[in-house]
């Protein structure tokens, strides 16, 4: 199929892959415009736009769509299919209607469940214990486009943002293929989403990471892993911001929330509003992740100090 592709991040440069690999004909490839990025703020291409230089595929990065101008170039092309992931920009409905069927979304949730910028994380903070990839008939709204496929996967007790997106991508990957498959053989169905069952994931951001040790072990415990590896949950230990990147739920004695309750060679516990919670991986301000026996090693905690 001719395919004009729209995304940005790793999750889509996954999927622009899998297109590739199956022969589709990429006829254009929209990603966001660079950006700064890392510690010395050095303007970055996206992972799509690194993906696409290296096999020669055209490239655009509007700042918008909804120019006369981009859409012209559009609808010159002459697609069959928009195929977006994780673009990141609005596209207007005069760009939805430009290929023959129109634009199909990559989303990481099972829609209705989690409509919006940060399923993956919102997902984990919830204690879902599945989520999935939604292929979707894009419409004006926000992730409310008819569902045409949906496959799920299983949340485990260990998983990150990073591996759940990691997991993720890939079955997105598959799905699309499919979902292509389908729509040329016309057996896609498109199935109405049921507006009751809809959640919406608001965008992360990095005072969503503070710890409150008033929460339950069990919701810090998806706090840690939700912001793994972005923002990355943090607490206040001596005036200084700690940052939290493995821990689990433990069954050790109770104290005031946020109070150093137990300290062993591997790990230190905290008490919090309900049970406590067994650190194991930590990072200080400007420093790198140490696993708590090293962290320990320089850092002579004490049973009954406070993490804020």
């Amino acid at each position: 199929m001719k395919i004009i592709f729209a995304g940005t991040p790793v999750f889509a440069a996954t999927a622009l892959d899998a297109l590739v690999q199956q022969h589709h004909e990429i006829v254009m490839v929209l990603t966001q415009p660079d950006r700064p990025a890392g510690r010395g703020m050095k303007l970055t291409s996206s992972a799509v736009k690194q993906f696409a230089q290296q096999h020669d595929m055209p490239l655009l990065q509007p700042v918008s769509l909804k120019t006369p101008d981009i859409q012209i170039q559009l609808k010159q092309l002459n697609a069959d299919v928009m195929v977006v992931a994780a673009y990141g920009l609005i596209l207007p409905q005069a760009v939805l209607t430009i290929p023959q069927y129109g634009c199909l979304n990559i989303h990481a949730s099972l829609l209705p469940r989690w409509r919006g910028a940060a399923p993956i994380q919102r997902a984990i903070l919830a204690g879902d214990q599945e989520t999935g990839i939604t292929i979707m008939q894009m419409d004006a709204g926000l992730d409310t486009g008819d569902i045409l496929l949906q496959r799920s996967l299983s949340v485990t007790l260990e998983d990150t943002t990073q591996t759940l997106h990691d997991k993720l991508a890939h079955l997105g990957s598959s799905c699309i293929i499919d979902a292509l498959s389908l729509l040329q053989q016309k057996q896609l169905k498109p199935l109405k989403q049921v507006e009751s069952s809809a959640t919406y994931a608001a965008k992360i951001i990095k005072t969503d990471a503070a710890i409150d040790w008033q929460k339950s072990a069990q919701q810090i415990d998806y706090m840690v892993r939700a912001f793994n590896p972005n923002p990355g949950a943090y607490t206040s230990l001596r005036g200084d911001i700690l940052k939290i990147w493995q821990a689990k739920p433990s069954a050790e004695g109770k104290g005031k929330p946020g109070e150093i309750i137990s300290i062993d060679s591997q790990s230190f516990t905290v008490s919090c509003g309900t049970g406590s919670l067994q650190i194991s991986t930590v990072q200080k301000p400007g420093g790198t992740k140490l696993n708590a026996a090293v962290y320990l090693s320089g850092n002579s905690l004490q049973l009954g100090e406070m993490l804020l």
